[in-house]
Order: structure tokens, then C-alpha cells, then sequence
């Protein structure tokens, strides 16, 4: 079984990423585009990413999770701390977060250090959520084999008979982590596969040093 994709070709002319117009610090020129994705539609959730962990096994794992803010000090999601990516950041806290927005033929790649935000902070999202995400949080023992789908609806009913509409209690092992970038690099789609990549990296003195690499 095979398919050959060689016939698959698309021209990258939506916009350019030029030196003369980018801002000094990453962050900022983040906000910007994610704001430039947002407001040109077609995508669902501008938000998501794909997080990149180190395994036990040594093998490199991607999966799709929601940001769910971004600050000068980097970008936040939510998970199970006890999941295979939780187990995979305690031991090897440096991952790569990637966002691909093809609505604007943009790319944004982050390395940095993940570390877990203050307790306080992970209540306040886990109460912000609605109650059935609160519950399946508290479901779920994430990553591990379970024997049937109906193993955790069962649970879950117990469960909302058990709270009802509430409060739920955030578990211990539930919460966010800080993605603390070194490096991020801007990937913008230019005709003829000559594509725009800026590339800011963060210098001893905390000033970022910006350069253009070849696409």
C-alpha cells in the first residue's frame, strides 16, 4: 500500500517576515501574530499547540495540547501531572512547543524549560472550568491502559452523583506548567519554498539575539 504526495504543491505568497518590521522581543512579536491568526479566521482554535517531551524510553513524543496563556514569562497549558508527559518533563524538563497556523502560512517553534506553576494558580483555572471538565480531570488516570470506555463513564457517573453541580476539589496530581522559552523561532511561508525564519535566542544578559537562518 502506497501514495505517492509528490504532486502535492502549494505557493506560500499570504505575507513576509522582514527584519525592518519585527519587534526586539519575542513575546511581543508573538502577541502579534496570534492576534493577526485570530482575526483572520479559519482556524478553530488558534490556541492549540503541539507540546514535545522526551520519553522514559528515550524516544521523542508530540501531542496536541491547549495553550491557555501567555505572558512575558512564557506560555502555559494544563495537564496530569502523572501522564506520560508529566512523568516525561519531571525527568527531562526541556521541550519544544510548536504552532502551525496554515490560515496565515505561519509556524511559531519554541524551546524552552517547563516547570509547574504556583498551587494557587492551578486552582484558579481548575475552577474557572466547567464542571464535566472538572470531573474528567479527576477521572481519567491519563495515559494509563484502561479496559473499556465504559470504565470511565462509569466513573463519571459516580462521580456526578457524588458532587452534583459542585464544588469539585482540584486533585494534587492535576495542574499547569510554565514553558520558559530560550529560543523561538518565526517560520513565515515565501513563494518558491524560500520561507521567511527569524530566530531570537536568549543571551546570558536576558537580551535576545536575533538572526535569520536559511529555509
Amino acid at each position: 500500500m502506497q501514495k505517492d504526495l509528490s504532486d502535492y504543491r502549494k505557493s506560500y505568497d499570504k505575507s513576509q517576515l522582514l527584519e525592518s518590521v519585527i519587534d526586539e522581543n519575542p513575546m511581543q512579536q508573538f502577541q502579534k501574530w496570534f492576534y493577526e491568526v485570530e482575526g483572520a479566521g479559519g482556524i478553530d482554535e488558534a490556541n492549540a499547540m503541539t507540546v514535545s517531551t522526551i520519553g522514559l524510553d528515550g524516544f521523542p513524543k508530540s501531542r496536541v495540547v491547549l495553550m491557555k496563556k501567555y505572558t512575558h514569562e512564557g506560555f502555559v497549558f494544563y495537564t496530569n501531572y502523572e501522564s506520560e508527559k508529566g512523568k516525561a518533563i519531571a525527568q527531562h524538563p526541556e521541550v519544544c512547543l510548536s504552532f502551525f497556523w496554515p490560515n496565515m502560512e505561519r509556524q511559531v517553534i519554541i524551546k524552552g524549560k517547563a516547570e509547574k506553576i504556583a498551587p494557587n494558580l492551578s486552582d484558579g483555572y481548575f475552577e474557572s472550568r466547567p464542571v464535566g471538565s472538572q470531573l474528567g480531570a479527576i477521572v481519567s488516570q491519563q495515559s494509563k491502559v484502561v479496559a473499556s470506555r465504559d470504565v470511565l463513564t462509569e466513573r463519571l457517573h459516580a462521580l456526578e452523583k457524588k458532587y452534583g453541580n459542585g464544588p469539585v476539589q482540584r486533585p494534587a496530581n492535576w495542574g499547569g506548567y510554565l514553558v520558559r522559552p530560550i529560543s523561538l523561532e518565526f517560520w513565515q511561508g515565501r513563494p518558491n519554498r524560500l520561507h521567511d525564519r527569524i530566530r531570537y535566542s536568549l543571551m546570558p544578559d536576558y537580551n535576545w539575539k536575533i538572526e535569520r537562518l536559511q529555509p
